[in-house]
């Protein structure tokens, strides 16, 4: 609910979005790691370690794995902070150019003004489209965060 209603606000004209800046996308995403980390170490122990090596696996094979598993590990909260990040800030800037854009045509005064409706169209088309990556960056942060919880409560 707090990534969503602060995707929300963005929405509102003059508002900030704070889940648009990278410092809190990171700060919520790597305290959910180490958040799933704390739980996987008090429900399973050293046997956590066992999701950084597949079951059956020879050894020349675990050398190659171990390192492909821990960087894979250790880059779900950088990708699931840049995510959110990336695509609210992707969006909230495009209708910034758009809105801009719309208000020098509006001022220049004359019979060209009348083509202030064709980005003016554009920009409510947009805000639909904002509205549901919006709700989408909320839906797949906690999607992605059940799945990281899954992994640990479950190992494999």
């Amino acid at each position: 609910m707090f990534i969503l209603s602060n995707n929300l606000i963005g929405l509102v004209p003059y508002s900030f979005t704070i889940t648009s800046h990278i410092t809190l996308t990171f700060f919520i995403s790597f305290s959910i790691f180490v958040a799933l980390n704390i739980i996987g170490f008090q429900r399973h122990g050293i046997e956590l370690f066992s999701l950084f090596l597949p079951a059956n696996t020879g050894f020349f094979l675990a050398l190659l794995l171990v390192p492909i598993e821990l960087i894979s590990f250790m880059s779900k909260p950088i990708s699931l902070g840049v995510r959110l990040f990336i695509n609210l800030m992707a969006g909230h800037s495009l209708l910034k150019v758009i809105v801009g854009f719309s208000w020098n045509i509006l001022l220049v005064e004359n019979l060209k003004a009348i083509v202030f409706i064709v980005p003016l169209l554009i920009l409510v088309l947009l805000m639909g489209l904002e509205l549901g990556v919006a709700l989408i960056q909320a839906y797949v942060f906690i999607t992605l965060t059940a799945l990281y919880l899954n992994d640990s409560e479950a190992l494999h």
